[in-house]
């Protein structure tokens, strides 16, 4: 017996639709379980993992704080996946992107002039985008997987971002903690409301959530990006270079993800560390998957997954569960998500051998 998938002749639009719900819910069912095996009471629970994080208007500004990066990258790694190019390597861009934006405030921290957050931002997305040109160009003039490429190059920028701040940029006046200097105020993103500490970068994501879904749903280079992305045959037909879509996708996915780096260097940390990251690259990929591709979506997906973030700090604290808990949520979304778009798309088929006595005689 073997199991294959069948392609459906018709897609249920209505289970379209529910799928990231039905997603959302099997997670919570299974995350009650893996709490009961824990020893914890599973109301209880995902009470502290779901509800206490919004209790209160401070952590609001926490969750908007750990949305805006998982928004940005995602929207641009929607591009690439829609156009068939898969950058995996969103979180190397990201530290990237960071470095690149720091130049400023840590090269020449005397500098000060209202230009400084300006370029920074622009280098930023322009380190992001550098790095992401890197498995863009193995892929197009050397037919190299962009997977391996893009998630190696992720423990390049990991390993370059330590040795940075505990060899050169280590801050002179920090008792040898391997961090930089603190942002001076002209490097530092300003904040979005006063009432908290949401910054400018939930701004940025919005826009380009936005604009790339304008340009997605309205422009020439949107239909090109689908058009490719479903039939790289029928794109040529079309007149489309798939080359030129692998550095456009993956430049535009690296400059946003650069974008976030910077942002959340500058806006909620205001220094280097040795880990400026707790993978938001790597969970992107679960936004953009639970957002269907389309960058409106991701928005209220980046914002479900950043409640995952703090609702696994909320639940460390008050029930001593291991930080672990938040892969595991995060993990079990994007396995269910899958999971359900697969079977909105395919039926799952048993085929049964059948031995004949020719079979039989055939294997002596």
């Amino acid at each position: 017996m073997r199991i294959e998938l069948e392609k459906r002749a018709k897609v249920s639009a209505l289970f379209s639709i529910l799928s990231p719900f039905i997603a959302f819910l099997l997670t919570i069912i299974f995350g009650g379980i893996m709490f009961a095996l824990l020893g914890k009471n599973p109301v209880t629970a995902l009470y502290s993992f779901f509800v206490e994080p919004l209790s209160e208007v401070w952590s609001l500004h926490e969750l908007a704080i750990k949305a805006a990066p998982l928004i940005l990258i995602a929207v641009g790694l929607s591009v690439c996946f829609r156009s068939n190019n898969w950058n995996i390597g969103a979180e190397g861009q990201f530290i990237m992107g960071a470095i690149a934006g720091s130049i400023l405030p840590v090269v020449f921290y005397d500098w000060q002039s209202p230009l400084v957050l300006p370029l920074m931002m622009l280098m930023g997305m322009l380190g992001g985008a550098l790095f992401a040109a890197i498995p863009a160009f193995l892929k197009a003039h050397m037919n190299t997987n962009e997977i391996l490429t893009s998630l190696m190059l992720v423990y390049v920028a990991q390993l370059f971002l330590d040795w940075l701040v505990r060899g050169p940029w280590r801050n002179p006046g920090g008792m040898n903690f391997p961090e930089t200097r603190t942002f001076a105020a002209d490097a530092i993103l300003p904040e979005l409301i006063a009432s908290g500490r949401t910054h400018w970068g939930f701004a940025f994501a919005i826009i380009a959530a936005i604009l790339v879904w304008f340009m997605m749903r309205y422009t020439l280079k949107g239909f090109e990006i689908s058009v490719l992305g479903q039939s790289e045959r029928a794109g040529r037909f079309a007149g489309f270079s798939s080359r030129r879509m692998i550095w456009f996708s993956m430049l535009l996915s690296g400059a946003l993800a650069g974008l976030a780096g910077i942002s959340e260097v500058s806006g909620a940390i205001q220094q280097l560390r040795p880990v400026i990251s707790p993978g938001y690259g790597f969970t992107a990929i679960i936004v953009a998957f639970l957002g269907r591709l389309n960058p409106l979506g991701i928005i209220a997906a980046g914002l479900v997954l950043a409640l995952t973030y703090l609702g696994g700090e909320a639940a460390q604290l008050s029930l001593g569960v291991s930080d672990k808990v938040t892969r595991v949520f995060q993990g079990l979304l994007l396995f269910f998500v899958l999971s359900c778009d697969t079977l909105i798309h395919y039926r799952i088929r048993l085929v049964w051998y059948r031995f004949t006595s020719s079979d039989l005689d055939g294997s002596r």
